[in-house]
């Protein structure tokens, strides 16, 4: 039980401590009252059934109608408070949802956190998810199961007292020995709910871990047909629908096997939960039989009791009622959490920025750096490298010796890194890797990346034309899904044109020409040394032809 309050605590507290948190508590609030409301409706509603029953038997035609009537507004009152608890409800969670999930947004994008998962644990447990509807689900069990708690407890203590008072003494002989039991149907509910309880518990319980397991399938089996969707040209062009196909059902047999587990076990708990339901109809009329058929007590007093032992049952069951919804709550929360620690670990890395430092000189300056492998075995060491402004610096060197994770290790996202690097502080760097990245939204959008699109069409079109790209001019505002309807140098074109518009101080390029042919590429690098004279230029690249853009080179090697 600690273990789990340790996993829950860190996701519950920190809205209610954020600066949402009176509007929080005051929903919150109203929401407890309005439950309290029903309870005492409840408890109303069961000393009516004493007065309805008792004039049905007495053929009393007025009290009949009295009855009615004070139906017709407890029922209405009934209504009103269940709809604004549901809506209110429903409100709460929304903004709960909303305020959680930018902070685990924020979590995740701070630091590269979103990269770094994927370089300790080679996988980041589907973040889509986990941020898209595990946190949606979180919420609304958590709401859910707290304030039916909260119910079940308050209609324990509500109808305790009057179950204890309706159902009188019970008394017996037992081995010559005369037995009296006071309230005796409060510790028949008692018992009743304890044994109900812990055979759910017991049957219930390897429920939790399925249900954990299924959402993982289910992830697992969706991101792989996105990422068939994200990769649709090259699969195409090896033809290797046959072994999609194969990886698509093998990951969908997971979904389906531990689905069947889930029906099983679930089928199990239904047949008890069920009868366990069925019988508590029952049971109460069972048990005061015999009272009302001694004429201790009326048909009144008969209904209001089972009633009374009715709520009193529900409120002791509630674990009985509300285990499914637990069960995947726990799971939730184990999914959750696991998210949050792969964040944490990301962040308890070796942080690559303490190696940064801000210099008011206008050069960067890496001084002793060794660039490590997630494991510890050093890629590159010894490195010094001094790039000022105006400055154009070819990186090269055998496949494999590491001049992309330099090239990280500059950008601050390599964590495996020691060494020192100076960068000047007003300074703007750009990297262009091998594939600019084109996020979701208008071409204008994905040719300013990361700056926002609010340079004038004009300026935009000029470029795209010194580019090579004047036929995308006319499609600016368009939304497609650019990095699928545009050709690998198309892209690489983009990067360019990202250049021309952001003007930074330091670019660095890795292999960014490689799809384009050797006169595309040099048009592109000379149109750089006219457009930007005073910009740093590092390229990473294997082509001898860039050798004649850059003032040096330097070679990467192991040894």
């Amino acid at each position: 039980m600690f273990s789990f309050l340790k996993k829950i605590w860190p996701l519950i507290t920190p809205y209610w401590k954020s600066s949402e948190k009176w509007m929080a508590w005051l929903l919150l609030g109203v929401i407890i009252g309005l439950n309290l409301g029903e309870v005492y409706i409840n408890v109303l509603l069961n000393k009516w059934n004493n007065d309805f029953y008792n004039s049905l038997q007495n053929v009393d035609k007025d009290a009949f109608v009295h009855a009615l009537i004070k139906f017709s507004y407890l029922a209405v009152s009934f209504i009103v408070v269940v709809v604004y608890k549901t809506y209110l409800n429903q409100m709460l969670r929304i903004k709960w949802r909303k305020w959680l999930t930018a902070h685990y947004l924020t979590d995740w994008l701070a630091k590269q956190n979103y990269y770094r998962i994927q370089l300790f644990s080679g996988h980041s447990d589907n973040p889509d998810q986990r941020i898209s509807e595990d946190i949606e689900q979180f919420i609304q069990l958590t709401l859910g199961l707290s304030l039916g708690l909260l119910s079940s407890v308050v209609t324990l203590f509500s109808f305790l007292f009057i179950l204890w008072e309706l159902s009188g003494a019970l008394d017996f002989g037992f081995n010559g020995m005369a037995i009296h039991i006071p309230g005796y149907m409060v510790w028949v509910a008692l018992v009743y709910a304890i044994a109900g309880t812990w055979i759910t518990t017991i049957i219930g319980r390897p429920l939790i871990m399925l249900n954990f397991n299924q959402q993982r399938y289910e992830a697992d089996f969706r991101f792989s047909l996105v990422r068939l969707r994200e990769n649709s040209e090259s699969v195409a062009f090896y033809r290797g629908e046959g072994q999609e196909h194969n990886n698509f059902m093998l990951r969908f047999n997971s979904v389906v096997d531990n689905f069947w587990q889930i029906m099983k076990r679930q089928k199990t708990l239904t047949w008890f939960t069920s009868g366990y339901g069925q019988i508590a109809t029952i049971f109460p009329f069972v048990v005061c039989a015999p009272r009302f058929f001694s004429g201790a007590i009326k048909l009144g007093g008969l209904m209001q009791t089972a009633s009374a032992f009715g709520q009193v049952q529900g409120a002791l069951s509630y674990i009985v009622d509300a285990y499914t919804s637990i069960a995947t709550w726990r799971a939730v929360i184990d999914r959750l959490h696991g998210f949050k620690q792969n964040i944490t670990n990301a962040e308890n890395l070796k942080i690559t920025a303490n190696i940064f430092t801000q210099t008011q000189s206008n050069e960067i300056q890496a001084t002793d750096l060794t660039v490590k492998l997630p494991n510890g075995t050093a890629l590159l060491s010894n490195i010094n490298m001094t790039i000022k402004p105006g400055d154009s610096v070819l990186i090269s060197g055998a496949s494999g010796v590491g001049k992309s994770t330099l090239l990280r290790t500059l950008a601050g996202i390599w964590p495996f890194t020691e060494g020192k690097i100076s960068i000047p502080a007003q300074a703007k760097v750009l990297f262009i890797p091998q594939r600019p990245y084109l996020p979701l939204g208008t071409l204008r959008a994905a040719l300013c990346y990361p700056d926002a699109p609010n340079t004038d069409d004009k300026t935009v079109s000029d470029i795209l034309l010194l580019c090579g790209l004047a036929h995308l001019a006319p499609k600016l505002d368009d939304v497609e899904l650019w990095s699928h309807n545009l050709s690998i140098g198309e892209q690489q074109r983009i990067g360019f044109v990202r250049l021309l518009l952001i003007k930074p101080d330091f670019a660095f390029l890795d292999e960014a020409t490689s799809a384009l042919d050797e006169p595309a590429e040099v048009q592109l690098y000379k149109l750089l040394r006219e457009k930007l004279p005073n910009m740093a230029l590092v390229s990473v690249g294997h082509r001898s032809t860039l050798r004649a853009w850059h003032a040096t080179e330097t070679i990467l090697s192991n040894h």
